[in-house]
């Protein structure tokens, strides 16, 4: 059996924690406020602001703080978070190709 890469194995285990790939699409349209993710993502406000914090402290997010009345937050991508574009856009494609669709009881009327 061959040995897991331990750089692999880092890898997937940012990525594969819970929200984190919604996060990461989202914030592939660009810089979002806290507010604006909060609204867009079904998670809490406690869990989101958490998981922005672990992604800053990788260096995949950037926190931009704006000096404004009232201050404005803005959180992007940094060029290590935008590097993962291609396999976000990867598992789209695979999710378009061979996950089932979605059918909400609306649509069943």
């Amino acid at each position: 059996m061959a040995d897991l890469c331990p750089r692999f194995e880092g890898a997937m285990g940012i990525i594969s924690k819970r929200w984190v790939g919604l996060i990461l699409f989202e914030l592939l349209n660009g810089a979002k406020r806290f507010s604006e993710m909060e609204t867009d993502l079904p998670i809490s406000g406690r869990l989101l602001s958490d998981r922005l914090k672990m992604l800053e402290k990788e260096g995949i997010v950037e926190r931009n703080i704006y000096s404004e009345y009232p201050v404005r937050i803005e959180y992007s991508l940094s060029e290590k978070g935008k590097a993962l574009k291609p396999v976000i856009q990867e598992i789209q494609n695979w999710a378009d190709s061979w996950m089932p669709s979605v059918n909400t009881e609306k649509s069943k009327a």
